[in-house]
């Protein structure tokens, strides 16, 4: 059984249709990236996925007793409140110590436990919240443009670090990024949304779509040359990327597939 799995799904905001007839599924151990353009309804589809969103219609499946960890695209903190890495990870409820070193090292920053969240770099401050995501030790781990804000090399870094966590958790990621170079290196797998799922597939696949192309252009072929490089090998977690959607639409996700023309239509501006 997959993770997390929608069929049919269909969400609206403010009378708005912002997805519709979705069906995508996350299978154990695997990293699935959503890239679309803005307005597309890629975090709305996040927000459906960890129960903040309720859909329209369709449903949502998630395997029993999962855990889902959540970095989020933004988190604002009161400057005036002193806060330490250590007293927030600590919220809403108190963690044992253990769990908190084990996080922060499993995030890459054992070094700031007793640093002020307000002097945290850009980069500092997305490990921060992806340590708290870990504190619960999750099946799954959910980013909303974890990396909006940082450099391509702070961006980069990062990704290293999910892929990491991924290798020594087992755990899945779920990921909507703007940085398409860094999306193409790092994914098994790529979900492309504009108001539904335009294609789907590999990273070298959906590249090639049409309907990919006409929203990004091709200007993803270097990150592909790196994809084919590091990927020529075999991944280092047992996982089948031939496996089936148990969906109407079944596919094979190892050779990808398309939804149809239309996927350059314009959709509302809503887009989390």
């Amino acid at each position: 059984m997959s993770l997390i799995a929608t069929r049919n799904l269909t969400l609206r905001i403010g009378g708005q249709t912002v997805l519709r007839d979705v069906d995508i599924a996350v299978e154990r151990g695997e990293i699935v990236t959503i890239v679309g353009p803005n307005g597309s309804g890629k975090s709305s589809l996040l927000r459906a996925l960890i129960g903040a969103l309720k859909p329209a219609s369709g449903t949502i499946t998630r395997a029993a007793d999962l855990r889902i960890g959540y970095v989020p695209q933004k988190l604002q903190i009161d400057a005036t409140l002193p806060l330490t890495v250590h007293g927030f990870l600590n919220l809403p409820r108190r963690q044992p110590r253990e769990t908190i070193a084990q996080a922060l090292l499993q995030a890459g920053v054992t070094d700031l436990a007793k640093k002020q969240m307000t002097d945290l770099s850009g980069g500092q401050f997305q490990r921060v919240l992806l340590a708290r995501a870990l504190l619960n030790k999750p099946h799954i781990l959910i980013l909303d443009e974890a990396t909006q804000g940082l450099d391509q090399p702070g961006s980069a870094a990062f990704y290293r670090q999910i892929e990491e966590v991924r290798r020594d958790m087992g755990c899945a990621v779920l990921m909507v990024s703007h940085d398409l170079h860094v999306v193409m290196a790092a994914s098994d797998r790529v979900l492309c949304l504009n108001g539904h799922v335009c294609c789907e597939g590999t990273p070298e696949i959906v590249a090639d779509a049409p309907e990919y192309r006409a929203l990004f252009g091709t200007g993803t072929q270097g990150a592909l040359a790196l994809y084919r490089h590091e990927h020529s090998h075999s991944h280092d977690h047992a996982h089948d990327h031939s496996h089936m959607h148990d969906h109407d639409h079944t596919h094979d996700h190892a050779q990808g597939h398309t939804h149809g023309a239309g996927c350059n239509h314009a959709h509302g501006d809503q887009d989390a």
